[in-house]
């Protein structure tokens, strides 16, 4: 099972490397036009339930229309396409999470694991010119989570130990106290037979 996720993540990193050099070269013959595009930040590493920032800055000399994908192994998702100062589209499953910016840059809310990924920046003049731009999102499931229901199961099997603790000592004292108490009764009865034997 280990092998196959190791092998199914290689296969991902491989579609994924690919993806990026396409868009790279993409990019790289596309910038000597009329727009150009700026990514700061390409790789970003986040934890669940962060709000993260994929941040772009476009120029070009007309209108230029925005478009950004998601493209991971679950497949390439459309996320939201708008050109300012006329329409913008999001996507029925972003339409909560995603805040989007003149400049062309998007804030993804409250990500998870399936959010991890290649984000994927088209930016589109009114002459057909486009230019891409590629940014890597890791997401990490959160670790104090697992530490704190293991904090919370280690005392809860403290208590339940102490708990039985208390009853094993208290078991023990009650069964010396019947034993001391049939034992004086014993050398009680005991006595009286004695008297009794005497008496005769």
């Amino acid at each position: 099972s280990l092998m196959r996720s190791l092998q199914g993540c290689r296969r991902q990193d491989i579609i994924l490397g690919i993806v990026t050099l396409c868009l790279t070269a993409g990019w790289a013959l596309q910038t000597q036009q009329g727009v150009s595009l700026l990514v700061p930040q390409p790789n970003i590493n986040a934890s669940v339930t962060q709000n993260i920032l994929l941040s772009v800055e476009y120029s070009c000399k007309g209108i230029a229309t925005v478009e950004w994908k998601h493209v991971s192994s679950w497949g390439t998702n459309k996320i939201v396409e708008w050109k300012p100062g006329s329409y913008t589209n999001i996507s029925r499953s972003y339409k909560e999470r995603v805040n989007t910016y003149e400049n062309g840059s998007i804030q993804l809310l409250n990500v998870g694991v399936r959010d991890a990924g290649y984000y994927v920046v088209t930016i589109t003049e009114d002459l057909g010119t486009n230019v891409y731009g590629t940014i890597i999102l890791s997401v990490y499931e959160i670790i104090y989570e697992d530490l704190h229901f293991v904090a919370v199961f280690f005392a809860f099997l403290t208590a339940v130990s102490a708990v039985l603790v208390c009853f094993m000592w208290f078991c023990n004292k009650s069964v010396h106290l019947f034993q001391n108490k049939r034992h004086k009764l014993t050398a009680r009865t005991a006595e009286e037979i004695e008297l009794q034997t005497i008496e005769c």
